[in-house]
């Protein structure tokens, strides 16, 4: 039996899924086994897959039902003490599993371990750490704030805490991540290992991306996850929402070059104000407030190019080796 099992789904992931496969493959813990779910692929990914020497990778392909189904089909394959899940557009630096394991081993009464994250640009050109988290033991409050863990590729799960709330909510196209952590949180403890270890890819492609569709399908998500939430807590609600409506702003303000997306930026700040106030006195509402405002008094053009520039500036320098 494996230590971890590393579970990949992927669709249509031709540009990515070789780098991500070996990003599991020279982790520093070697008692992995990797499960990819081909979710209905039509591209080259599993040709692709094909030709990986690895024995410790299955492949399963399927008709193509999401996301969270595949990610629930490969816990269904898997044999590991551990699960951790890896988007196939994502990365891991090569001690990820070690230190996570290592942080559960350490933490027996833990459920899940989490490190911070990179975000990375389509190409892996430019990458920028996100804001370090501390959140440990019962991190349900803060959980229910925000997805301080960013995406669905960050979690090391034990199979015993997984079994417990079940699986990826099937239903779910956005935020099903954000909401298996929550359900997570109520019952079992977190620990962090402090460094950046996810490397989180946000291309124009990407679900993440889709500025509108996100707004459709997350507030639902959002509802349905505070339904369960008990009275006192009710209150962090209208913080979460606004959080939810600030990553929208982010995700517009990519598409700055178009004015659809500095527009989609303004109208996401107002919904985020209007439902919680005190956003405006946090640091990170006054620098998306102060891109709004650069790209109102300039051109789109050189918004985009000076933004762009600022942005690869304060980028970080991190090779990939495969």
């Amino acid at each position: 039996m494996p230590k971890v099992t590393v579970i990949v789904p992927a669709y249509n992931a031709e540009q990515t899924i070789v780098a991500a496969i070996a990003s599991v493959q020279q982790q520093t813990l070697r008692d992995w086994e990797v499960i990819v779910i081909d979710d209905g692929s039509c591209d080259r990914t599993s040709e692709l897959l094909s030709r990986i020497q690895e024995p410790r990778m299955q492949v399963h392909r399927y008709t193509n039902a999401g996301v969270s189904v595949a990610r629930n089909r490969g816990i269904a394959h898997a044999q590991g003490e551990y699960l951790a899940f890896l988007d196939a557009d994502d990365l891991w630096s090569t001690d990820k599993l070690a230190c996570q394991v290592a942080a559960l081993e350490q933490h027996p009464d833990a459920g899940v371990a989490y490190s911070w994250t990179y975000f990375m640009n389509d190409t892996a050109t430019m990458i920028h750490a996100a804001p370090p988290v501390w959140f440990t033991g019962n991190v349900y409050a803060p959980l229910l704030v925000r997805n301080f863990l960013y995406s669905g590729s960050n979690a090391l799960v034990r199979r015993d805490a997984l079994e417990l709330v079940g699986g990826f909510d099937a239903t779910l196209t956005h935020g099903e991540d954000w909401e298996l952590f929550v359900r997570l949180a109520a019952v079992v403890e977190f620990v962090v290992v402090p460094k950046p270890q996810v490397f989180y890819r946000q291309s124009p492609t990407s679900a993440s991306a889709q500025v509108v569709l996100m707004e459709q399908r997350l507030l639902p998500v959002i509802d349905r996850v505070f339904a369960a939430v008990p009275l006192p807590l009710q209150c962090l609600k209208k913080q979460c929402l606004a959080n939810a409506y600030q990553s929208l702003i982010q995700l517009s303000l990519k598409r700055v070059s178009s004015h659809n997306g500095a527009k989609q930026a303004q109208q996401m700040l107002w919904k985020a104000v209007r439902v919680y106030p005190q956003t405006l006195l946090t640091n990170h509402t006054l620098i998306l407030l102060f891109k709004l405002l650069f790209i109102r008094f300039f051109s789109y053009k050189l918004a985009s190019y000076l933004l762009s520039f600022m942005s690869k500036k304060r980028a970080t320098k991190v090779s990939f080796d495969y």
